[in-house]
């Protein structure tokens, strides 16, 4: 047990060491329908005011593991090329929790009949927490588990690209530009922080291939790159069949494998479910894999004909 909780600090601490350069956004599976997250270009490239709502619980069973929640809301508006978007986020890890609000915009241009490349930009807040007097420490008196971080709110903003036709969709993002100190400090001027938010850097791509009219194949893939940390890749092959039913497996370098499941409840309604197993950390021994739900749904808007086939992208 004093193995385990010394695992669980450490895991807080990696996002308030500052010689520590870790990937600090939270990771999803469901990553293909949570993309307005990462990248404020998406907003509104789905012609229908899109709610879409997303749990994680990460490596189950293990104290002190990642838990994460989204809300997306993102449409466009009455001029055809404006979409806007808002993304919700509460991630909690160990003894943090960072909640945070940015609100997204983005001009879309139709290159050709059949595809658009939208820009976007975002800005919000990410407001941190973190109840260090609370661990339970061999040495109570560690100067650097005194003091709480409380409501620590920092501002930034993102920008992104997004290439979209039919069947395939590609783009990149960098939603948080600022690489803000948790001490409200600026990263350039070498004071010494209890942590630093990272730069990120997105690179998403996908398309659907009609294999029959009984089933399609999806392929979608993401791209993870951050200072001094090992580039993450994600790759998911979907098969889905009539149109209704999904069936995928993942892949996400030197972390997890795992298995998605998806349904058409209507073609406005998605619900997908995934179960990762981790291979990749010292953690996998402690934990029983890591669990996500999603939920997708579009509002159509009442001077467009309802659809009748699903939207994939």
């Amino acid at each position: 047990m004093k193995n385990l909780l010394k695992v669980s600090v450490f895991i807080g601490l990696l996002l308030f060491n500052s010689t520590l350069f870790s990937q600090q956004s939270p990771m999803f599976t469901h990553y293909m329908y949570n993309s307005l997250s990462i990248n404020p270009a998406y907003a509104g490239s789905r012609d229908a005011l899109t709610v879409t709502a997303l749990h994680r619980s990460q490596w189950v069973n293990f104290k002190g593991a990642p838990m994460t929640q989204t809300l997306t809301l993102h449409s466009p508006i009455a001029l055809k090329n404006i979409g806007l978007g808002l993304a919700l986020t509460n991630d909690r890890i160990g003894i943090l929790n960072t909640t945070s609000a940015f609100f997204s915009f983005a001009y879309k241009m139709q290159l050709t009949p059949n595809s658009k490349l939208s820009l976007g930009v975002s800005g919000g807040i990410n407001v941190l927490q973190a109840n260090l007097s609370s661990l339970s420490l061999d040495n109570q008196n560690d100067p650097a588990f005194q003091s709480d971080l409380k409501n620590k709110s920092l501002g930034n903003f993102g920008f992104g690209m997004y290439y979209s036709r039919a069947r395939f969709y590609a783009g990149i993002s960098v939603p948080n530009l600022v690489q803000n100190n948790y001490d409200g400090s600026s990263l350039s001027n070498g004071n010494a922080s209890t942590g630093i938010e990272r730069r990120h850097y997105f690179f998403i791509a996908g398309g659907l291939i009609k294999m029959s009219d009984f089933v399609s194949f999806k392929p979608t893939t993401l791209i993870k790159i951050t200072e001094a940390a090992p580039i993450q890749l994600d790759l998911t092959a979907t098969f889905i069949f009539q149109e209704h039913f999904s069936l995928g497996g993942m892949y996400r370098t030197g972390d997890a494998f795992g298995l998605l499941l998806g349904m058409n409840v209507s073609p406005q309604f998605y619900l997908g479910y995934s179960y990762d197993w981790s291979f990749g950390n010292r953690t996998f021994t402690y934990n029983t894999g890591s669990h996500e739900v999603v939920l997708r749904y579009d509002f159509i808007h009442t001077s467009k004909r309802q659809i009748h086939s699903p939207r994939y992208f």
